[in-house]
This record gives structure tokens, sequence and C-alpha cells, in this order.
């Protein structure tokens, strides 16, 4: 049988109480997929990966720059900037000087004096990751529309598909986290190591850039070539389909043809701060949060497998001629089947922002994905936007894309061909 819808997002906010909620949850455990020993002994390795934290990445690639395939690691501080600087060449100095300190920090390196000896002197590095190691950290810096307007004279130089997102279905993006000049992707096994490379990065580029909108991560949440499977805020498994294979990279991320700065590892980054109403979804019953993601929520399985990496069969139908799988959820809507082959590699966080100005807990997902055609995500977000089940507990109130240039070799910096 079909589940039966849940204790919704509206009858909740409507004035249903306490108890009902929890007459739910517990009828929840009773439809679909029991608990069983095995899957409970398996469930503390989910997301557990072995991290080294004395490991480093190294900066001077020459191909596309770390923390997009990097094996994902499990804190990150995603900050955009607005650029105040009036040329080019104070745009360019601050490439240099940004790349040069990212280089230090991603190899466990200050960037500067932490203690200088001469009276009155400012330090060079702010000190907070002084003996932590690199703990696998990875800057990953982007570029966005706002580069390539009147102010510094690059208009003939921008990325041929790099433009302001169009307005998505359910929208609800807020100014203060919207847009941006230059992204900064901060990754790390250590949260106090990822948050001093962003800060010193702010503190050098004060006067050049100011700083516009910005996530705290935690508990990565999509999956990465060679990882477990981990879980957003929601309790689901989140990225079991995500690209792994590096011929699907090469396919779907790294541009090729594009404007020459770009080309060799190049790529588009899309970040979306979303925020999930946490509360009411925890108020649903299992059945209908499992229909509306179409996954088993203790072991990821499609609702029409047995396994957690089971291929989704969109036309099953169960023995009224019902689809097993929705149509409206949200792995029907997201499917490269249901979407002419269309991916886009994801690198999503966690976020808690505390509770929220009517009391609730206030927190969700940071969404960061990297594509060579931008499109890819529109028209995604597109079907999501209009059909997805989801919506109900969801809300995109922050928005960014950029233009990912490749990485530097020894002795450049980023985007010096964009100068040149």
């Amino acid at each position: 049988m079909a589940p039966q819808h849940g204790l919704s997002r509206r009858r909740l906010l409507g004035g249903a109480g306490a108890g009902v909620a929890a007459a739910g949850f517990g009828a929840g455990f009773g439809v679909g997929r029991l608990t069983d020993d095995s899957r409970s002994a398996a469930a503390p390795t989910v997301g557990l990966d072995a991290v080294d934290l004395g490991r480093s990445v190294d900066f001077y690639t020459g191909a596309h720059q770390a923390g997009i395939d990097t094996p994902q690691q499990r804190y990150c501080v995603f900050m955009t900037f607005d650029i105040t600087a009036s040329t080019t060449q104070e745009l360019q100095v601050l490439m240099a000087r940004w790349s040069a300190a990212i280089a230090q920090c991603m190899a466990g390196e200050p960037v500067g004096t932490v203690a200088p000896d001469r009276a009155g002197a400012v330090a060079g590095d702010t000190g907070e990751a002084l003996d932590l190691g690199p703990s696998s950290l990875t800057v990953t810096v982007g570029l966005g529309p706002g580069v390539f307007d009147e102010r510094f004279g690059l208009a003939d130089r921008r990325p041929k598909l790099l433009a302001d997102l169009p307005a998505l279905p359910s929208d609800q993006l807020r100014p203060e986290l919207t847009g941006g000049d230059l992204s900064v992707q901060a990754c790390a096994d250590d949260p106090q190591v990822a948050y001093h490379a962003v800060r010193d990065l702010a503190r050098m580029g004060r006067g050049v850039v100011n700083t516009r909108w910005v996530v705290l991560g935690f508990g990565r949440a999509s999956a990465g070539p060679g990882q477990s499977t981990p879980r957003n805020l929601m309790g689901f498994k989140d990225g079991t389909r995500n690209i792994k294979e590096p011929a699907d990279l090469d396919e779907f991320v790294w541009v090729d043809g594009d404007v020459d700065w770009m080309n060799g590892g190049g790529t588009y980054q899309v970040a979306r701060k979303i925020r999930m109403d946490i509360e009411i979804w925890d108020s649903d019953d299992v059945a209908d949060q499992q229909r509306i993601f179409g996954r088993f929520k203790q072991d990821g399985a499609p609702l029409t497998g047995k396994d957690e990496f089971d291929t989704p069969d969109f036309s099953a139908t169960d023995d009224t001629g019902k689809t097993v799988i929705d149509p409206t959820s949200h792995v029907a809507l997201a499917a490269p089947e249901n979407n002419n082959g269309v991916r886009i590699f994801r690198r999503g966080y966690n976020f808690t922002d505390g509770i929220n100005e009517v009391g609730q807990l206030d927190a969700g997902l940071l969404f960061v994905a990297y594509m060579n055609d931008p499109d890819h995500f529109v028209r995604l977000q597109t079907r999501l936007g209009r059909s997805d089940a989801l919506n109900e507990y969801i809300a995109h109130i922050g928005s960014g894309i950029f233009a990912v240039p490749p990485a530097p070799e020894k002795g450049g910096y980023l985007a010096q061909e964009l100068f040149a």
C-alpha cells in the first residue's frame, strides 16, 4: 500500500498539538520499512570517514582548484565579498596576495608573523590556527558577475555562461544573503582551521573588499568520491547519486571551450542557503517523509529498492496502480533519468544559525554545487521549485553564482590569465 500522508506543515501551523505530533511519529515507524538490529548496528559508521588532521592539500596544482572534487571535509566556512576597489590593479594584487596566503594556510603555516617582536607591530596572522595543523584545508575562490562590469574593464573576458541566476520558483531570497563579487569556500576537518583561513583573507582584503554574507557549515551533507553517504538535518542520506567518477566530472563539471583563462580546470559554482523548517518536519510521520524524499529514511534505499545504491524505478506501481515513487518526490524530480541526463556535482553542508525570530530552530542546508553550465542548475531547480513535495518544509533564502578559475601553478596566482 502507498503510505498515507501524515501531519502537514499547514495542519501543524493551524494549531495541531504535541500529542498529535507524537502520535504521528509513533505511527510512522509502523509503515514502510521497519528497523532491525543489522541496520541499527551499521548506523554509527554513517558519515564517519577517517580523517588525518596532519594531512595537507596542495594549492598549486595547475589544474582545477582544490575543494571541488577533493574528498569532502567535515566543516566549511562560505563567505562572499563585494569589491570596493576602483582599479583593476587593486583586484589583481588582491588575487596575488590571497593566493600566497591560501597556499600557506593549506600547508598548515601562518600567513605572517603571529607575535612580531617590534613594539607596536600588528600581527601578520591572527594566530588562532597556530599548531592546529593543516586539517586537509582547501580554499576555493570564485568570481561573480560584478567582476566583469564597467569598473575594471574586464567585460570582454567575462566567462560565456556567467550571469545572475534568473528568478526561480519558490525563491524567497533575502538581499543581504544574495549575490557577491567574490566567493571563498574554506573546508577543513577542523572548524577553527577553516574559519582562520577566511578570517585572514577578509583581514587582508580590507580597503579592497567588504564582506557580504557568510554561512558556517558542519557535518558534510553530500557524498564525494570514496565517501560514505552522510545525512542532512532532515535525517535522510544526502548525495547518494552525486557525481563520483572522473569521467562524469569531465562531462559535467570542468569547462572546455570557454574564455581562455577558464579553460583547463575552471568551473561554475552555485551557492544556495536553504532554510529548513525542521521542527515542523520533525512532526510529520516517517512514512510521509519517505514519500516526500522517495527513499527509506533508515538505509537510504529508494522506495523501489532494497539497498541505498539501487537505481530508482520511477515506473514501478503498487497493487492499486499508483507509482511507488511519487512523481513529486525529491528523488524523482532531481533524477538525471527525468532531466535529459543533466547532472551537477554537489558539495553541501548543514548549518545552524541558532533560534529564529519566532523561537524555532534556525537551520538548514548550505547547498554548493559545481557544473560546466549554470543552466543545468536552473533547469533542475525550476522543476524542483515548481513541484517538489519538499517545498512545504524548505525555503531558498540565499544565492550566488561564481566562475571558479583553474588553480595556479607554483609562482602564479588565481585568475592570473584574466589580467594578462
